[in-house]
């Protein structure tokens, strides 16, 4: 699988993950920033939407919305 098919895959789980929790951008980066992690709303819909974010950035996003497993069956 071509890399970009890889970090369109990678974006949705994520995206998949605030919509299951109904977390929004400005709400992630309220999130973020109570663990010490500064992002703006901007940052955040920027890097989410180009796909192309560091692992650290995801587990980051994954902890802030209090996901603690990840299914990549469904993706």
């Amino acid at each position: 699988m071509p890399d970009k098919e890889w970090q369109d895959r990678v974006k949705g789980l994520l995206k998949a993950e605030l919509k299951r929790r109904n977390v929004s951008y400005k709400q992630l980066a309220e999130r973020l920033e109570a663990l010490g992690i500064h992002e703006t709303e901007r940052n955040i819909n920027n890097k989410i939407s180009r796909g192309g974010f560091t692992a650290v950035f995801l587990v980051q996003c994954l902890v802030a919305i209090g996901c603690s497993s990840l299914r990549l069956e469904d993706a």
